[in-house]
C-alpha cells in the first residue's frame, strides 16, 4: 500500500545531475564553461517549469566551482574530484550542507538552495514511494518504452526492439523487467476479476 502523502515529492523540484551535464557538454573537465542556459520540464510532457544559467569551473585538478542561477537563486557550489581506479578523475558536486560528494542535487518545493538527497532527510521521498505496487508497474513499463523506442512510433509497440546502440544483455535485462511489471499488472487484474466474481 503507497505511503499518505505528508513528504514533498522529490521529482517536484528541480535536479541537478553533474554526469548529465558533462555528457550533455554543458559542463567539461580541464575547462572553465561560459554561462549556458538550462531548463526543466514535466517528466509527462514537454512544459517547461523554469529555466536558468548554470556555469562552471572544472580547470584545477582536484577542486572547481559551480554556478546555478534560477530566479532568485544564485548560488555557488564546489565541485571535488576523486582519482579512479584506472586512471582519470571523476567529478562529484560538494553538498553544501554535508560536503559529501554527490553526482546530483536536488532543491525540491520550497527549498531555497540545492542540497544532496540525504540533506532533506524524511522531508521528501520519491514519487515511487506515494505509489502502489500496480502503478510502480505501469511507471516501469513507462520508462523501459521511453528508454527503448527512440524514434519508432509508440503506438506501434507494447515493448519496442533492441535499438542498434544497445547490448544484448542489457536489452534482455529491459525485456526480463518488462515481463516482471507485465505480471505485476496481471496478478492485480485477476485480483479485481476474483473480487468482482465473489461479489456477484
Amino acid at each position: 500500500m503507497p505511503r499518505a502523502r505528508q513528504r514533498v515529492r522529490l521529482e517536484d523540484g528541480f535536479k541537478l545531475d553533474l554526469n548529465r551535464l558533462r555528457r550533455k557538454g554543458f559542463v567539461c573537465s580541464g575547462a572553465r564553461t561560459e554561462p549556458v542556459g538550462i531548463r526543466w520540464s514535466y517528466s509527462h510532457s514537454d512544459e517547461t517549469i523554469a529555466i536558468g544559467l548554470i556555469s562552471a569551473d572544472m580547470q584545477g585538478d582536484y577542486e572547481g566551482c559551480f554556478r546555478i542561477q534560477v530566479g532568485a537563486l544564485d548560488q555557488r557550489i564546489r565541485l571535488v574530484a576523486y582519482p579512479r581506479h584506472f586512471g582519470g578523475r571523476q567529478w562529484y558536486f560538494s553538498c553544501p550542507v554535508t560536503n559529501r560528494p554527490a553526482s546530483v542535487l536536488w532543491k525540491p518545493p520550497g527549498a531555497t538552495r540545492f542540497c544532496s538527497r540525504q540533506t532533506w532527510r524524511r522531508q521528501v521521498a520519491y514519487a515511487s514511494q506515494f505509489q502502489g505496487r500496480d502503478d510502480r508497474a505501469w511507471r516501469g513499463k513507462q520508462k523501459i518504452n521511453a528508454r527503448l523506442i527512440g524514434e519508432l512510433d509508440p503506438h506501434d509497440w507494447d515493448l519496442p526492439p533492441k535499438p542498434k546502440w544497445m547490448r544484448w544483455r542489457t536489452y534482455q535485462r529491459y525485456v526480463d523487467k518488462y515481463n516482471h511489471y507485465e505480471s505485476v499488472l496481471d496478478e492485480g487484474t485477476v485480483a479485481v476479476v476474483a473480487r468482482l466474481m465473489g461479489y456477484a
